[in-house]
């Protein structure tokens, strides 16, 4: 599931620990933001009620490459 919206950006806080957003959760009432880590964790609680994810979790091999 996927939608498009704006870019994601460094002003855009996880809710859960503060570090930056990569990952955009749309529900029903409203919007949650989520790390990436954070966001593979609650997975599975948002997979069914989230009406969008944005995920752009793949911006983090772009912006700080494989090592």
């Amino acid at each position: 599931m996927s939608t498009t919206t704006e870019t994601l950006t460094a002003a855009d806080r996880c809710d859960r620990c503060g570090a930056q957003a990569y990952v955009r959760v749309v529900l029903a009432s409203g919007e949650l933001l989520f790390c990436a880590h954070h966001a593979r964790e609650h997975a599975a609680a948002y997979a069914d009620v989230a009406t969008s994810v944005q995920d752009e979790t793949d911006r983090l091999l772009a912006e700080h490459g494989a090592r």
